[in-house]
């Protein structure tokens, strides 16, 4: 099912809030001039137990998000006077939130300047209401994770990569790095397991845990990690490419990360 005027919105899909706000799920944002689209959008949201706020532009999004802060925003890049970068960026002015980007546009440019800006998934129209709830329900799921206590668990450190999962901080070197949430997660993935392949289908589930999606955004982050983390990204070191298989994180011999407590092996 696609985002057109006749997609039908599940039952009590109203882009209002849930009847007596009951214990919604998280509130969202969903910032998209195509009034369609966002009633979709919202409708599927809201029946999928999230409270819902709606804006057409981007100075009605930035209001919104500063009379309520959301859980995470659902921001189209394609809008009147001040494009998603844009409205992206102001959000991340005033600290972290979740964002998932829409775009009429497929360019791999544009997906690459939306994760520069912070945006944590990348969704390209047409696409499936309920295969963007899905991946909000992701989005949400591992931003959560990363900010729920539960003790200080061990650096993972290698290669000149020390990062602390507790405080969702990077250093290269001495050198901080601007890691997005998936971006994190990514790099974090491969120290765990240093010297093994993972085809992209395997990344997407094991890092954003999804088991069906777009294989080019794993393209992208690794293509944007390798720009954070490789002295020359043209040729890199660190993040290899294994062709027809997948990526490996090489470490120098007897580098070997510390694991972090109740990590999976």
């Amino acid at each position: 099912m696609q985002t057109t005027p006749d997609t039908p919105l599940p039952a009590g899909g109203a882009a209002g809030p849930p009847p007596a706000a009951a214990q919604a799920r998280g509130h969202v944002l969903v910032v998209d001039d195509d009034a369609t689209v966002a009633e979709v959008v919202a409708g599927y949201l809201t029946g999928a137990g999230y409270d819902v706020a709606r804006a057409a532009d981007g100075p009605a999004a930035l209001a919104l998000y500063a009379a309520r802060r959301p859980d995470l925003a659902v921001l189209d890049l394609m809008l009147p006077g001040m494009d998603g970068f844009e409205v992206c960026r102001r959000m991340r002015a005033y600290g972290p939130v979740p964002v998932i980007m829409l775009t009429a546009r497929g360019d791999e440019d544009d997906r690459i300047l939306g994760l520069e800006t912070g945006a944590d998934d990348y969704v390209t129209k047409p696409f499936s209401p309920r295969e963007l709830v899905l991946r909000v329900d992701s989005v949400l799921r591992r931003a959560r994770a990363a900010a729920a206590p539960g003790g200080h668990p061990a650096l993972l450190e290698g290669a000149g990569l020390v990062l602390d999962p507790a405080a969702r901080s990077a250093t290269c070197r001495g050198r901080q790095l601007g890691l997005t949430l998936r971006e994190f997660d990514l790099l974090a993935f491969l120290l765990r397991h240093p010297g093994r392949v993972f085809g992209r289908e395997e990344l997407m589930r094991e890092v954003w845990g999804w088991d069906f999606g777009d294989l080019s955004t794993v393209t992208v982050h690794v293509r944007r990690l390798r720009g954070k983390v490789e002295a020359d990204p043209a040729h890199p070191e660190l993040i290899r490419t294994v062709w027809g298989v997948g990526y490996r994180l090489d470490l120098a011999a007897g580098d070997t990360p510390a694991p972090v407590a109740g990590a999976p092996a």
